[in-house]
């Protein structure tokens, strides 16, 4: 390819002068012409343009050099192509968070019934004081208390108001801090462009129309461009085509590169040609701000569908469903701005069940539920016992008739009961649970971000606390991926240690430099150190990087070589790729003959080795026993060192036997001659034997999945601790794994795969294929109990099936690419498997601060409702006030889920084994102290109720009138309740029976500011509350007693954990885990490529059922798109991709088991894939245009699009 520096000036800064007439092409030309795929586009270009170097001249950029990166120049082309960004849409206002947390539907009860008991304190009716009302009116006027009746309606909205702010500030500081971390992603991602000759990283945001970008195996492409060079490049469009298979980019086929799409294979550089909004992936998202007008019409029309509706559009209005949604990015926006939208509509909401695919999430859920209707029960109860009770009393037994200017002081009275029901319903709801899983997650991610842990799926942090088994990468995450050559095999030597330049033939040692010169990617270079005495800085491909090391160190230099043959002169190039395992480059000869140079995997290159130089640099012939012998005396003690060997060899066609059949790979690739075998050194990092231990001990098993060669991979495990002296573990090859999981067909079985998995240690030779095999596998297992949590480590784009089936995906932040961060759940910035042990301890935190925060809450609820039930039975009224339940249910909910959530985490966490998926929320030992609490407090409080009067020596406040001034008794009724919360909550702290719970308090300071903050609060509340809060002031003797019955709480607590559980048979534990039947509903939805045979027994019907639907849903889809403006796709990851790889909410099974069954809904001019009530997320937000995504839209695609 000429090099096209000479038509223009090489600064190339736009010529001065005129500013329209700058570029020889226009946005839209450039936007037509992106349009256009294939053979289309290339007529295009060549009827238009000449070639793609025309426009590269139009647009004043060198194919070779590329931009001068002139900052002049560079705003004149933000000013005439745009910028590549995408804006973000504005984030929820803290009122319509407000308006978000008042839909809660217990509040709304209480504000209703607040407001009916506000109304009828005003209405005075005449005569209503007349002894004819009986009992009922007697009392009312005392103290001229009757003015004061508004007070408790009136305290009841305010807490309700109080509640409601907390809940949005919580919601507003969560969305603040996701969007912190969101434009720290942001500003992490970065492309590789040519600028003034130089290959520099840019920040993906800095992309302008005319650079020349260089594009790789793994990278997710940022804007639109048109390919200048290309060695055997592949790409993935399935993000914007739907269409699953790779497409063969070329000059003469098919030059379009399209933003969002991701580099399958091979190489290349692309002119940009179009960014940000004007892109492809930018059009759509235009077309969506389009059609926001229709949605608000749409969300009309729909109200009025009936009650199909609220279920339709699935909501993820907490964060924890959100899942840390990419909020800076494109889709993001969309998809908030149509939660709006959906928020705006009547949709039922109860604030306990959020849709959630992890394990805890949907364990509370459970929980939460089945307390929920327990105090439904018990507040419908309270209810009718109390109208029965009041309405026998004066119609029956004082034998009175009901008269009509007497009916709003029964009124009011119905209504105290009715608030008296709805408040025990309020304190009975725990609604702290969601809270307390947010900030405790919210809490934990901010935090790991400290320990290298960027957490882009919130659950994921919870999950890795339950990981039973971690499949790790060797290279990068258990070695330090500086690879170095330090042995070698040339000429029939083998050299311990890299040898001297003049030990080795020159003819050998020519040939030996140019193949590893030319036959590696020309970004990988080794650059001089950052400062003096460094190590030289590796960049690019670190295999790769240690080869060009060993040119260096046989003192020679790589740069003239590549400078002399460009990429440009390279003939053909099959890049490096999973299944070859080697990489080739052929030249052709000034005589028409051609040299192909070949590097790779030791035993797979020589397989393919006919003869060998030999010391006098010439070739002698390689036979079978040859290679038998050389991979006994040379390769197998380099692996039994840890090495990983390369084999580089080369091969010559000559020109009299004419053009070799390049697609004719097995052919090409054979009767090579070997050059050199190398030893390259990946040193173990010095801080992972100690982190594998540390799993090891927390009873999370380690394996290592690696591509290398078993020797090396068992002398790396040995050194790790993967592999113990004198256990018996399984080391096997992917080969050898498959020919033993497999059945005569070549189908997985999961009993053969049971036979091997748990033995097994080190998987070398693995191919990507093999590594999901093995994680699904261990997931889908059932012989070992508890059922096990797999984390997987990956760094290249063919870990991603594998990252998004486990449980836990991580990516490695340095050496992963863009695909793999994009299908992993947390990102290790420093690639360092140590992080992940610090990712263990979170998790396991988080879980233990959510039972921390459940056995407290548990206690209080408990108490709390049978005190409000049987106190209402017996006297007619509830010794706790609706204001007061409402302040206790604020200190238990939002104050204390921020004090037990936000502990710290400490390393005697990792002493204990994994919960696993089934464990119980509630164990025995929490049960204990939950009823043991629970025994005390009632004892206490029913004392207090009915002998307080006499142990104070104090008036009874029993059977009061309607109106009555507070009395003392209830007053320390309520303090005392108050104060065993308080330090009940101490006694929290510790969930599996420690005897020490004040251990580590100080490192808690938001644990001591909340204990002592509502202290005071309580004494203010008592003091001063008065009327509102149904309080009269107390001595300080009565003071000091209600603290001591409180302090009484920590001895009892003591008293409690001394008895030992295992004598406690008859305790239950509750808030299990899925059943294996719900469990098996659950994977149908985990892929569509993944739905193995006892699946399909349960659901065969529905799947073929679903798969049709995907078919016609596709097409839909691609008509709708570009036939109208309705198109709000909620986009699958990869288009998130202008500058983020942070995933879409994930699509999660629903908890109850309804089947999904999508049906298809025609209104008007569009079609609606519509799915029945329980649908998850994705058609729920795809909105219009057909619901979910293209079938192979990504590798969950079988859920998104039912």
């Amino acid at each position: 390819m000429a090099n096209n520096t000479a038509d223009h000036p090489p600064g190339n800064s736009v010529a001065e002068g005129n500013h329209d007439g700058d570029f020889g092409v226009t946005v839209m030309d450039l936007r037509e012409l992106m349009e256009l795929r294939s053979a289309e586009a290339v007529g295009k270009i060549q009827d238009v343009h000449g070639d793609v170097q025309g426009i590269c001249r139009r647009l004043k950029t060198s194919p070779i050099e590329g931009l001068s990166g002139n900052p002049v120049d560079l705003e004149k082309r933000h000013a005439a192509f745009g910028k590549n960004f995408i804006p973000p849409k504005k984030a929820k206002t803290f009122l319509q968070l407000v308006w978000e947390a008042l839909q809660d539907v217990t509040l709304i009860i209480l504000e209703i019934a607040a407001i009916i008991s506000l109304g009828l304190s005003f209405y005075h009716p005449p005569g209503g004081d007349s002894e004819a009302c009986g009992e009922a009116a007697s009392g009312v006027e005392d103290e001229g208390e009757a003015q004061a009746g508004w007070i408790e309606g009136a305290a009841i909205l305010f807490s309700v108001i109080i509640v409601v702010l907390v809940t949005a500030f919580n919601d507003w500081s969560k969305e603040k801090q996701f969007r912190g971390l969101q434009s720290r992603i942001e500003q992490e991602q970065k492309f590789t462009v040519i600028r003034k000759g130089q290959v520099i990283q840019i920040p993906v945001a800095e992309l302008v129309v005319g650079d020349i970008a260089q594009i790789k195996y793994g990278d997710l492409l940022p804007a639109d461009g048109i390919l200048i060079q290309g060695n055997d490049l592949k790409i993935d469009e399935s993000s914007l085509t739907g269409e699953s298979d790779q497409v063969r980019k070329s000059m003469e086929k098919d030059p379009m590169l399209l933003s969002g799409t991701h580099v399958m294979e091979g190489s290349g550089r692309m002119v940009v040609s179009a960014v940000g909004l004007n892109s492809q992936t930018g059009i759509i998202f235009t077309l969506l701000g389009a059609s926001e007008s229709d949605e608000e019409k749409k969300v009309k029309k729909s109200k009025t569908r009936g009650k199909a509706e609220p279920t339709r559009r699935s909501k993820t209005q907490d964060g924890i469903a959100l899942e840390i949604q990419p909020l800076k990015s494109e889709e993001a926006a969309e998809s908030e701005e149509k939660e709006d939208k959906e928020e705006a509509k009547p949709v039922k909401k109860v604030n306990v069940t959020k849709k959630e695919k992890s394990v805890l999430q949907g364990k509370l859920t459970k929980l939460a539920v089945q307390i929920g209707k327990a105090g439904l029960i018990m507040s419908a109860v309270t209810v009718i016992i109390l109208i029965l009770f009041f309405v026998i009393d004066t119609f029956g037994i004082q034998g009175r008739t009901w008269v009509a200017e007497c009916t709003p002081i029964y009124i009011q009275y119905f209504v105290k009961f009715f608030i008296i029901g709805v408040t025990v319903l309020v304190v009975a709801v725990p609604e702290g649970l969601p809270l307390a899983v947010t900030i405790s997650l919210a809490y934990s991610v901010k935090k790991m971000m400290k320990d290298n842990n960027l957490v882009r799926h919130l659950d994921a942090c919870e999950t890795m606390g339950n990981a039973t088994a971690i499949c790790s990468d060797k290279t990068g995450t258990l070695t330090m991926n500086r690879m170095t050559v330090v042995q070698a095999y040339v000429g029939d030597t083998h050299y311990k240690k890299v040898p001297e330049p003049d030990a080795i033939k020159p003819e050998t040692l020519e040939v030996m430099v140019n193949s590893i010169s030319i036959n590696s990617a020309y970004t990988t270079k080794i650059l001089p150190p950052e400062k003096e005495g460094g190590l030289p800085r590796h960049v690019g491909n670190k295999t790769e990087c240690a080869l060009l090391g060993l040119v260096l160190e046989l003192k020679r230099d790589y740069q003239p070589i590549r400078e002399e043959i460009p990429e440009e002169k390279l003939y053909k190039v099959y890049t490096f790729n999973s299944s070859r395992k080697s990489m080739s480059t052929v030249l052709k000869n000034a005589d028409g003959g051609y040299r192909m140079y070949s590097k790779g995997a030791s035993e797979i290159v020589l397989r393919k080795c006919s003869s060998v130089l030999d010391a006098q640099g010439k070739a002698r012939v390689f036979k079978l026993k040859d290679r038998d012998e050389m991979v006994h005396k040379v390769i197998e003690p380099m692996a039994c060192d840890g090495l990983r060997t390369i084999c580089v060899a080369y091969r010559d066609f000559p020109a009299e036997a004419g053009e070799p059949n390049w697609e004719n790979e097995n052919e090409i690739l054979n009767d090579l001659t070997c050059i050199v075998v190398v030893g390259i050194e990946d040193p173990v990092r010095p801080e992972v034997p100690e982190a594998i231990s540390k799993c090891q001990r927390a009873g999370i098993t380690v394996r290592m999945v690696t591509g290398d060669n078993i020797n090396t991979a068992r002398a790396i495990a040995t050194k790790c601790g993967i592999l113990l002296p004198g256990e018996d573990f399984l080391c096997m090859e992917g080969k050898e794994f498959n020919q033993q999981i497999r059945n005569d067909q070549g189908e997985v079985e999961q009993e053969r795969l049971d036979k091997v998995w748990p033995r097994l240690r080190v998987l070398a030779r693995s191919s990507p294929t093999d590594k999901h095999t093995l994680v699904k596998g261990i997931i889908d297992s059932t012989v070992l109990e508890p059922r096990q949590v797999v984390a997987v480590t990956g760094d290249g784009t063919n870990d991603g099936p594998a990252l998004k089936k486990a449980d836990v995906g991580f990516a490695m932040g340095i050496a992963g690419t863009d695909v793999a961060k994009e299908a992993s759940d947390i990102i290790l910035t420093d690639d360092n498997f140590t992080s992940i042990v610090k990712a263990v301890m979170w998790g396991r935190n988080v879980y233990d601060s959510i039972s921390k925060f459940l056995q407290f809450q548990l206690t209080v609820n408990v108490v709390a409702v049978i005190v409000a039930f049987t106190g209402a039975c017996i006297t007619q009224d509830s010794p706790l006030k609706a204001v007061q339940m409402l302040w206790v249910n604020l200190i238990m909910d939002t104050l204390a889920s921020l004090a037990l959530a936000t502990e710290p985490p400490t390393e005697s966490l990792l002493l204990r084994r994994p919960y696993g998926r089934n464990k119980p929320l509630i164990s025995r030992t929490m049960m204990k102290n939950i009823l043991g609490h629970a025994v005390y407090q009632l004892v206490i409080i029913f004392t207090l109720l009915f002998a307080g009067e006499k142990i104070f020596d104090i008036d009874n406040g029993r059977n009061s009138p309607l109106h009555s001034p507070p009395s003392e008794h209830y007053t320390i009724v309520f303090n005392v309740f108050v104060m065993m919360q308080l330090f009940n909550e101490i006694n929290a702290r510790k969930i599996h029976g420690e005897r020490n719970v004040f251990e580590g308090i100080y490192r808690n300071p938001i644990f001591c500011s909340v204990v002592l903050g509502t202290f005071v609060l309580q004494i203010v509340i008592v003091q001063f509350g008065g009327k509102p809060f149904s309080c009269t002031s107390l001595t300080i003797d009565q003071w000091l007693w209600c603290v001591f019955i409180g302090v009484g709480e920590l001895l009892w607590g003591q008293l409690i954990s001394a008895i030992p559980t295992h004598h406690l048979k008859f305790l239950k534990e509750a808030g299990h885990g899925a059943t294996k039947e719900e469990i098996h509903a659950e994977e149908l939805t985990e892929g569509a490529d993944e739905i193995d045979h006892a699946e399909m027994e349960l659901r065969r019907g529905q799947i073929l059922w679903f798969r049709g639907l995907n078919r016609i849903q596709t097409q839909i889809k691609v008509v709708n798109a570009f036939r109208s403006s309705l198109y709000p796709l909620e986009s699958p990851e990869s288009r998130s991709a202008i500058h983020c790889f942070m995933a879409h909410p994930e699509f999660v099974p629903q908890s109850e088991e309804e089947a999904r069954i999508p049906i298809i809904e025609e209104t008007g001019d569009e079609i609606e894939i519509d799915p029945l009530p329980s649908s998850s997320s994705a058609g729920a937000e795809g909105g219009g245009g057909g619901g979910g995504e293209p079938p192979s839209a990504s590798p969950r695609s079988y859920e998104s699009s039912i």
